[in-house]
């Protein structure tokens, strides 16, 4: 694995992938994501990759044979899979095609960041090493310091976005971190970026929010 792993999010749900792919980025990922199984060989390709999450609420039998597929393209990455409701057919193909689990959606942060520890190799975030990761209490406060040291980076790609005037970096950016807000109990700071999220997707460029979210942030 590289210095700075990367992980690639597959799935046709921009909302659950902008969360996945936005847990991954907190805890120390280099994410790229990809609505469909095209995309995702196409960047499987370009580039070695550490992990694929598949979502495999998608026509029957899709994300089973994308997950195929990538080892079939030379893909080594550890394969992960998440689902709402695909049935145990769709489950059990998962698994033989060589993911490490099917996790449940909405995708837990705890539940992730433990099985990526013990099974994937996660990166270290700041003071990872010296936390287990068994405990639940141990988990929430280690994802909270994480959290921490990457809200600085993603107020300023926000910001950024706005700057520039750039709607598509402002509403990526603004998702990703209003689904890690939400998933680790900041909801006044979700709540800010869904807005500017919205307004974004609108074209809409919402100055006065972005300098809401900094304050709020801040608190």
């Amino acid at each position: 694995m590289s210095a700075v792993p990367t992980a690639l999010v597959v799935g046709p749900d921009v909302t659950g992938r902008t969360l996945v792919a936005g847990l991954l980025r907190v805890t120390g990922w280099d994410v790229r994501e990809a609505a469909g199984s095209r995309q995702a060989l196409a960047l499987a390709r370009r580039g070695d990759l550490d992990l694929v999450v598949a979502d495999l609420d998608v026509p029957a039998g899709e994300a089973p044979a994308l997950l195929r597929r990538l080892r079939l393209v030379g893909c080594r990455a550890h394969l992960l899979a998440v689902t709402a409701d695909a049935g145990a057919r769709d489950r059990a193909a998962a698994l033989q095609a060589g993911a490490l689990a099917c996790l449940p959606k909405p995708v837990d942060a705890g539940l992730l960041l433990t099985l990526l520890d013990r099974r994937a190799g996660a990166p270290q975030g700041p003071g990872a090493a010296d936390l287990p990761g068994d405990d639940d209490a141990e988990l929430t406060d280690r994802l909270q310091r994480l959290y921490a040291a990457a809200l600085p980076g993603r107020l300023t790609a926000i910001a950024d976005g706005a700057r520039a005037g750039d709607v598509t970096a402002l509403a990526q950016a603004s998702a990703t971190l209003a689904g890690t807000s939400a998933q680790l109990g900041h909801p006044e700071v979700a709540a800010v970026c869904r807005a500017i999220a919205q307004d974004a997707r609108r074209g809409v460029l919402a100055h006065e929010l972005v300098v809401e979210l900094a304050a709020v942030a801040a608190h």
